[in-house]
């Protein structure tokens, strides 16, 4: 159940023919990457936008009204939180930065703001026999000790029988976790939920994103207020657009949202560095090692490909670690190293290198019954968001 969206998956390019398939292990599935740190600076003011853009809040909602699908149920209520999520963000109110984010919500919940996840009660009963054989508990055992009611009166196997969104799975967890001692010490369960709400933005960014900015909202629990639709909005909306990008093209946002902050500019400097090196290297957009989130001292295969170029950028490894410790920053792109690899990797090819390129990953979940990749959910939110382009380009400023 690890962290990723309902339907949100993850894409790739058509790697160039130097990329190897081997994909380099980093978080606990192929993918997500572990949660990026939102940035705490205030992004650069974008440039004037060719897109309608509205100069106050109550203009946003009458945009947003062009945005949202008449279809969708309670359209005022959903203009409202995301008209007051960009105001807190102080983002802009952009026609093309209401459809990616309506692009978004369309994809991963279909504008639910507890969206249902088939088949969710088989999944936890799959894990929960995993583990009963996986530390040698017998599985009568659990099941048992799972018929004893709980707060709400029916029974834990009853709920979990009954399961239909993450949100009451999340509950359900809690509770389990503290009243039955054998699920929670036996079994070594814990809260699977990583991602809520109908962006399913990651809880773990939401926790850090409040570190950086409190929350305009008033004090609250954080992991609960990211299955509301206000919260969930919020922090996706934060997740997809507050930080600051050079990319050309909103298609590479939505890679990123899926795949971590500024993996597509990443996986192209993989293919520069695959370039340079005349070794295959997978294009996934981590340049470094990471486990739960924190980078390992293990080298990655970028910094393995990278080390033996030392001489010819002028940088010793630990120059090279250094600027490799920025890449999931706007930073990044300042740093020697970024622009050295770029520079002789220019002069190598028929032409200039791309600064932006979807990450090669393949997304891993319970939840998942087809095999999908960035590219194919960079496609289809890319669908949605030129088709909401399309409603709102009768309006007139």
């Amino acid at each position: 159940m690890a962290g990723c969206a309902t339907q949100q998956l993850i894409s790739t390019p058509t790697p160039a023919p130097i990329i190897s398939q081997t994909h380099e292990p980093t978080a606990p599935t192929s993918k997500p990457a572990p949660a990026p740190s939102p940035t705490p600076s205030t992004p650069p003011p974008p440039p004037r936008s060719p897109y309608p853009t509205a100069t106050s809040e109550t203009e946003a909602r009458q945009l947003l009204d062009k945005v949202i699908p008449q279809s969708v149920s309670q359209r005022g209520a959903w203009a409202q939180d995301m008209a007051q999520a960009f105001t807190a963000l102080k983002l802009p109110y952009r026609a093309d930065y209401f459809c990616a984010t309506a692009a978004v919500i369309e994809q991963v919940s279909n504008w639910q703001a507890e969206p249902v996840v088939a088949g969710i009660s088989q999944i936890v009963w799959r894990e929960i026999e995993q583990r009963a054989g996986r530390y040698g508990v017998p599985l009568l055992a659990v099941q048992t000790a799972l018929l004893i009611p709980s707060r709400d009166g029916r029974s834990y196997k009853a709920r979990i029988d009954s399961l239909r969104t993450e949100r009451e799975l999340n509950a359900l967890y809690e509770e389990m976790m503290e009243r039955i001692p054998l699920v929670r010490d036996k079994l070594s369960m814990n809260n699977p939920i990583r991602t809520a709400g109908p962006m399913q933005v990651s809880i773990a960014f939401a926790q850090e994103h409040i570190r950086q900015k409190p929350y305009p909202y008033g004090r609250v629990d954080i992991r609960q207020e990211t299955f509301t639709r206000r919260g969930g909005l919020y922090f996706g909306i934060a997740h997809l657009l507050e930080h600051p990008v050079s990319y050309s093209h909103m298609r590479y946002r939505f890679a990123d949202f899926n795949a971590g902050h500024y993996s597509s500019r990443n996986a192209a400097f993989q293919l520069a560095v695959a370039r340079l090196s005349g070794q295959p290297l997978q294009a996934d957009g981590d340049l470094l090692r990471y486990q739960d989130g924190k980078a390992l001292a293990q080298a990655s295969q970028t910094q393995q490909r990278l080390y033996p170029l030392a001489s010819r950028l002028g940088l010793s490894r630990q120059e090279i670690d250094h600027d490799l410790a920025q890449e999931k920053r706007h930073s990044f792109e300042q740093t020697r190293l970024y622009q050295r690899v770029f520079s002789l990797a220019d002069q190598t090819s028929q032409g200039k290198m791309a600064r932006e390129v979807v990450p090669y990953i393949h997304l891993n979940s319970p939840k998942i019954s087809r095999r999908l990749t960035t590219e194919w959910f960079t496609e289809r939110v890319e669908g949605r968001y030129q088709r909401c382009l399309q409603r709102v380009n009768s309006y007139k400023q």
